[in-house]
């Protein structure tokens, strides 16, 4: 089967892609190539999908409306696999018009070209920065997710609703997947384990937000690109319970279903860095800052309907997925520890 896998140079969507490529699937993969952040490592990535046979790359902006429905027609996806956009709660606050364009123009073209060409399901990535102001832990999908605290958080709230509507108008199978803070080998440099390693190799001062009260649902990648991966191969279905006069916010009478993907084990933001510094064995400086706006001291996923309904687990402790990282981190940009 064909599946078109949007931001498939970046850090998630490269490794989902080589995932659906093991599991035998074709890929087509779509990035802009965008410098939001260095281009050479999103061409890392690329290169080691491309000697794939089954593997084939598109360079696209999915705002591009034009672009983006001539290659809906021209291929006939029967599955897709949205996970490009523009990411980062602290970047919103200083260019907000690269979200509307990207998350939801984007992601607009995007259901269009479902709508228009019989895709069977649509599944898209979400975020736990949905759940904005909201305190009660863990995070359930079926709890209310309107008090964003970042415009970041906003588009991609809207994306779950512009999902609905077409799920519910069109009959378009869409399953949104809620990430709670992803981290890995291939990661993104404005992300904190690469900053944080980086700048203790180099002797440098982390920062340090929040004052190190963080605590967060720290996923890895791995498990992040398998329940993507499964949640494609559980197409959504209506819910023959839900109810209009309580409404899920997780299900619909519509072929509409959202989930959280996390580790279901929060870790304090101190033992996540005790970790870093075991892993490198080297202490880090520290610069103790007061929590940012957009933030959220804290990230706790419940999971209970992905493994329900999906299947699935992630699994991976940080102890093991932060040394994967150092020792790709390392390797690929040359550090001795």
């Amino acid at each position: 089967m064909k599946v078109l896998v949007t931001g498939a140079a970046g850090f998630i969507g490269s490794h989902t892609a080589e995932r659906l490529l093991a599991r035998g699937y074709e890929v087509v993969g779509l990035d802009n190539l965008n410098e939001y952040y260095d281009v050479t490592l999103k061409q890392a990535r690329l290169a080691r999908l491309t000697p794939h046979p089954a593997f084939r790359f598109v360079k696209l902006d999915l705002a591009d409306e034009t672009g983006v429905a001539a290659l809906f027609a021209r291929e006939q996806f029967p599955r897709v696999v949205h996970l490009a956009a523009q990411a980062g709660v602290r970047y919103s606050l200083e260019n907000p018009h690269a979200y509307t364009r990207s998350n939801i123009t984007g992601t607009l073209n995007v259901l269009e070209g479902c709508r228009h060409h019989g895709v069977g399901h649509l599944v898209y990535a979400s975020t736990s920065s949905v759940y904005g102001a909201n305190t009660n832990m863990p995070f359930s999908v079926h709890a209310i997710a309107d008090h964003p605290l970042s415009l970041y958080a906003v588009t991609k709230r809207a994306n779950e609703l512009m999902a609905h509507s077409y799920s519910a108008l069109f009959r378009l199978p869409t399953t949104g997947l809620r990430f709670f803070t992803v981290y890995g080998p291939w990661g993104r440099p404005d992300m904190a384990l690469f900053l944080f390693t980086r700048n203790i190799l180099e002797g440098k001062p982390i920062d340090v937000f929040n004052h190190g009260h963080h605590r967060r649902d720290f996923t890895y990648v791995d498990d992040i690109a398998e329940g993507v991966v499964r949640a494609c191969e559980h197409i959504a279905q209506p819910d023959p319970r839900w109810d209009s006069n309580a409404p899920d916010p997780a299900t619909s009478s519509a072929p509409f279903r959202i989930y959280n993907i996390g580790n279901n084990q929060p870790v304090q933001l101190m033992r996540y860095i005790e970790v870093i510094e075991e892993c490198l064995g080297r202490k880090a400086q520290k610069n103790m800052l007061p929590l940012q706006l957009g933030d959220v001291p804290e990230t706790f996923a419940d999971i209970a309907d992905l493994v329900q309904d999906v299947g699935y687990r992630p699994a991976t402790p940080i102890e093991v997925g932060v040394r994967n990282f150092v020792d790709w981190f390392c390797s690929y940009y040359g550090y001795q520890r």
